[in-house]
């Protein structure tokens, strides 16, 4: 038993004094729950079409850069985050969550930037599958902050671990990643919230819900 207790602790120490394992760990666990949800759910064929329509606006959207960043450090577009975060309010987050994921397979399939595979999880699934949080939430505002405040952390992982060489020397890679990240996602932020004021959202998720009880 005491050989058991010493081995799984050097096991843990061994996770933890690695951040490239650890990170796979977390990335890994989070794909695997994830998983097990959208096993759950239950697709009809206007669902489909509306989540396909989600997707092309958000492409269609995050083609239109409003500022890139030097040194391929990102870009901020014209609220691409918008479709997913209204589909994840109509539908709910597990809609929102898979809907953000493809997102993200497709932007990794079109638009790719690869250094490593875990690199990959944490700079497309799952940021973008994490814009599909903001459907736990009832204020739009709040909603809309969290989903992207995670999708920030998920891209500020990605950037110190993968990124950091890329530093200005005597600039540490978190902060390095902070700055940078910070500016493209908050950025996209301040759009995503300036158009949630704008747009009638709520008219809007309450005539996509009245529809989906006719169904």
């Amino acid at each position: 038993m005491s050989n058991f207790l010493a081995t799984l602790g050097e096991n843990f120490k061994t996770i933890f004094s690695s951040p490239l394992t650890l990170i796979t760990l977390i990335g890994c666990a989070i794909l695997l729950i994830a998983f097990i949800k959208f096993k759950s759910l239950k697709f009809n064929s206007k669902l489909i079409a509306r989540i396909g329509l989600a997707i092309a606006l958000a492409f269609i959207l995050d083609m239109i850069k409003i500022y890139s960043l030097p040194n391929g450090g990102g870009s901020i577009s014209l609220g691409s985050m918008i479709p997913i975060i209204i589909i994840s309010f109509v539908y709910g987050p597990s809609i929102g969550l898979f809907t953000g994921f493809l997102f993200g397979l497709f932007k990794l399939i079109l638009d790719p930037y690869i250094l490593n595979p875990i690199q990959v999880l944490f700079d497309y699934p799952l940021p973008f599958m994490a814009v599909g949080v903001a459907g736990f939430f009832k204020n739009k505002y709040l909603g809309a902050s969290i989903g992207m405040l995670l999708r920030f952390i998920s891209h500020f992982i990605s950037g110190v671990v993968f990124f950091g060489s890329y530093a200005p020397e005597g600039i540490s890679p978190i902060i390095y990643s902070l700055s940078v990240n910070g500016l493209a996602v908050g950025g996209e932020l301040m759009i995503c919230l300036v158009l949630l004021a704008f747009l009638p959202v709520e008219r809007l998720v309450k005539m996509l819900k009245s529809n989906i009880a006719t169904i």
